[in-house]
């Protein structure tokens, strides 16, 4: 089982989870918050084509997630899993494709991946992160939440990897030029997770399986990568941490090795 990012960030979120039975494999895209070409260049990069995805799983209806989304599900011909409650925001620009539902704790079969969605607090309609695992090997990928719950903190023990979202530094928010309602907004209970807080949900899950952590979704303006790389840090041997970034996402990370 391995896993990559295309790019991670408020401009545009899409991450390829692959595995291997026998002959046959298995990749997903996680969300795609890029346009058609863009999207098509970033998986060449990967080796990787359209041909080769058996569909795209959605998190929640926010743009840097969901604006590529259906656009390019429907001239590659993908299949599409969602919330309900994802589905009612964006059910305009689902005209054409096929759509399965998922929820909260259901498992969900794709191939040779099996994805465990869960709940997190965030401020969209149905927001909802997954687990991802081939039978060996276990993926958790949080982003898009506003603080912890027990809930994500238990879906995400005993984990191989985690991807877990460092958006912001609590004060270069508090010092940015936003708005005091946007800075309310990223720094609230459905907003994102700061550094710190990543670093505490990153503490209290079980980590006795987890080999590598990859710290995601950094804020541009909010964050710097060595902040985010020293809150986890604090945590987990630093040789276990990477940074994704907004224009390279990172290189396939192999759970195999």
């Amino acid at each position: 089982m391995k896993f990559a990012s295309l790019g991670s960030g408020s401009e545009g979120n899409a991450l390829l989870i692959s595995a291997t039975s026998g002959l046959t494999r298995t990749t997903v895209m996680l969300d795609c918050g890029f346009a058609i070409k863009e999207t098509e260049r970033r998986l060449q990069k990967l080796d990787m084509l359209p041909a080769d995805l058996a569909g795209i799983v959605v998190t929640h209806e926010h743009q840097d997630h969901v604006g590529g989304v259906f656009k390019f599900a429907r001239r590659h011909r993908l299949p599409v899993w969602l919330s309900f409650g994802t589905f009612q925001a964006v059910q305009r620009a689902c005209e054409g494709v096929d759509l399965h539902f998922c929820r909260d704790s259901e498992r969900l079969s794709i191939g040779d991946l099996e994805l465990i969605p869960y709940t997190v607090p965030h401020d969209a309609r149905e927001p909802i992160q997954y687990v991802a695992g081939d039978g060996r090997y276990k993926l958790g990928v949080l982003t898009d939440a506003g603080q912890s719950t027990p809930h994500l903190v238990d879906a995400l023990g005993k984990c191989d990897a985690l991807m877990l979202e460092c958006n912001h530094d609590r004060q270069m928010l508090a010092n940015s030029a936003y708005p005091p309602s946007l800075r309310q907004r990223i720094g609230g209970a459905f907003g994102h997770l700061s550094n710190d807080t990543s670093a505490e949900i990153l503490a209290a899950i079980d980590r006795t399986r987890l080999k590598t952590v990859v710290g995601a979704h950094l804020s541009q303006q909010n964050n710097t990568p060595e902040l985010a790389r020293a809150a986890l840090c604090s945590v987990v041997d630093a040789a276990q941490v990477r940074i994704a970034c907004q224009e390279e996402g990172f290189d396939w990370i192999d759970l195999n090795m």
